[in-house]
């Protein structure tokens, strides 16, 4: 088959609803959970985001690929999601830090995309019926495959992801923000648990003045306090908080020192296992760019990028005096941050990396560096 010849596709969701389309990107079938993202922009910052792994990512907004793909916005070097759904593909791409035109991009990285599919009708069937498992492939892909496939899959309740993204050694990251203009004059040790981390996060702790030592995501408490670290931060990462009983069990024993702590997404959700609550899966989830949440100490309202499926459960933080409800969502009212030991351990569940999204919550990477400082 050329290149350039239609590639008829379809995506067939559990629920027995297909969408026909063309295919781009690569071509091999993808089967993971669908959800729907509701960025208008930062498409390349959300498809390497490790976060979305074993996942398919449906476009609401309906043009993807007019800026193309560069070497910078990557939150990943390898990875991220399986599939991407979109409206309409643009036929040319008009930013000037282009480096790859999106199809090609995705055909490298083995991520198979699909277009020309009502997103809007998928949307309403996802909000209607919640995020559930998916297939993408191509038209004459045959229903026993697509079975297998879904099979295979199961679903990402259950799932401990976050070791299968995770780096596989110690390492040190040194990259700052190509936007920063800081001169940090201190140097805060921090060890990072990488459970799938995004690289925006590291670079906006590199701008305030840390070296972050990044560490696989079974590292234990004893390896940590090993580096003397002045702060321990707590990554985003994919799949059910609820298996990673390493984690949860190294987070339990660094609560017990009085090292500052700092926990985004998964991060957030695994030390609030460690502080005793539960986590539950949302029925679609937050993933978007646009999510208000309000500071319940301040009342101020911020405008923040969210992408998480699983939650902290609302009935185990009643019966937690210990932990404090810091942020909530305005969508749904869900936990959005949790505050322990005076404020000296925090998480918060939204990205305020904000890769792709806005900046507005950033604020919580300046209270981390509060907190070591003191």
């Amino acid at each position: 088959m050329k290149n350039n010849q239609i590639k008829f596709g379809k995506l067939t969701l559990k629920t027995g609803h297909t969408f026909f389309g063309e295919i781009f990107g690569a071509t091999d079938p993808q089967v993971g959970e669908i959800i729907f993202n509701t960025s208008m922009s930062g498409y390349q910052e959300v498809i390497t985001d490790l976060s979305y792994t074993d996942q398919i990512v449906c476009f609401t907004y309906p043009h993807i690929g007019n800026v193309g793909t560069n070497d910078q916005d990557l939150e990943s070097f390898s990875g991220g999601c399986k599939g991407i759904v979109i409206r309409e593909t643009t036929k040319i791409t008009s930013n000037w830090r282009n480096n790859e035109e999106l199809s090609l991009f995705l055909e490298k990285k083995g991520i198979t995309g699909l277009s020309g599919i009502d997103t809007r009708q998928l949307t309403r069937i996802l909000r209607e019926q919640g995020s559930q498992p998916a297939v993408i492939s191509l038209k004459d892909c045959s229903e026993k495959k697509i079975e297998s496939l879904f099979n295979s899959f199961g679903d990402l309740k259950g799932k401990d992801l976050a070791q299968k993204v995770s780096c596989s050694e110690n390492y040190i990251w040194s990259e700052g923000s190509i936007n920063s203009k800081s001169d940090p004059k201190k140097i805060f040790k921090v060890v990072a648990f990488d459970f799938g981390v995004k690289h925006n996060i590291l670079r906006l702790l590199v701008d305030r003045g840390c070296e972050v030592n990044v560490v696989p995501a079974r590292t234990s408490a004893e390896e940590v306090l090993k580096m003397n670290p002045d702060g321990v931060f707590l990554s985003n990462g994919p799949g059910d908080p609820d298996p990673c009983d390493y984690a949860i069990n190294a987070i339990r024993k660094i609560l017990d020192t009085n090292i500052p702590i700092f926990g985004i997404c998964l991060g957030h959700q695994l030390l609030g296992l460690a502080l005793g609550l539960k986590t539950e899966k949302m029925k679609f989830g937050h993933h978007g760019a646009n999510h208000p949440v309000k500071d319940l100490i301040s009342n101020e309202v911020f405008i923040t990028s969210q992408n998480h499926g699983f939650t902290i459960s609302e009935s185990s933080i009643k019966n937690n005096n210990n932990v404090m409800v810091t942020h909530r969502s305005l969508f749904d009212n869900t936990i959005q941050g949790i505050s322990f030991a005076d404020d000296r351990v925090f998480s918060f569940q939204g990205h305020p990396e904000a890769s792709p999204g806005p900046q507005d919550i950033r604020s919580l990477f300046d209270k981390f560096i509060n907190n070591m400082s003191k």
